[in-house]
């Protein structure tokens, strides 16, 4: 009789599992992830607290799932190049690094994940004046693998990085009101 119930339970959870996967893989093959918010700090000043990884744990999201995290840098202190690494308990191990730089309108940068699950995404950050200030938009385009289409079942991924963008923007708003007045000197001419 257990024996019985044994094998049902385990033909159950194999058609349960086999049903996830099938549902799965139908969901699309790519997301985007995208966040938008004002600052009353000049595009200049924005642009160039977002191309210094530096600054970086200043505004970032993340910093507080793990404040022990370790970050080295590589590449030119700013710009095209610039790279931030870092590796934290909590935060698994990753790269940054700034592949496109327009001051003072946007900042792109290739997302590398390492640990625990290697990816990759491209991040954007869009920045236009408005009014007095600055409109900030932080975008995440990035490629689905089987993991995160069955994961995504269940939460989407506008769900678990919205929240951590919507901070991570609130955070870049208090902290670009704040930059030191030299910050704004960044534009290059004809921007």
């Amino acid at each position: 009789m257990i024996r019985k119930i044994a094998l049902g339970l385990l033909a159950f959870i194999a058609v349960a599992v086999i049903a996830i996967f099938s549902i799965a893989s139908t969901r699309p093959n790519t997301y985007h992830v995208e966040r938008s918010a004002v600052t009353s700090a000049s595009p200049q000043t924005v642009h160039a607290l977002i191309e210094d990884f530096r600054r970086f744990t200043e505004w970032s999201p993340f910093q507080k799932y793990d404040p022990n995290q370790k970050h080295d840098f590589s590449g030119p202190p700013t710009g095209v190049g610039a790279s931030i690494h870092w590796v934290g308990k909590e935060v698994g191990e990753g790269r940054m690094t700034i592949t496109s730089s327009t001051s003072p309108h946007s900042v792109e940068e290739k997302l590398e994940f390492i640990k625990p699950f290697p990816s990759t995404a491209q991040m954007r950050f869009t920045i236009t004046p408005e009014g007095t200030g600055s409109r900030v938009t932080w975008a995440i385009d990035g490629n689905h693998d089987m993991m995160s289409k069955v994961m995504c079942l269940f939460m989407s991924m506008d769900a678990m990085m919205g929240k951590d963008f919507d901070d991570g923007l609130a955070n870049l708003k208090r902290v670009s009101e704040v930059a030191p007045a030299g910050t704004d000197t960044k534009a290059t001419p004809g921007s």
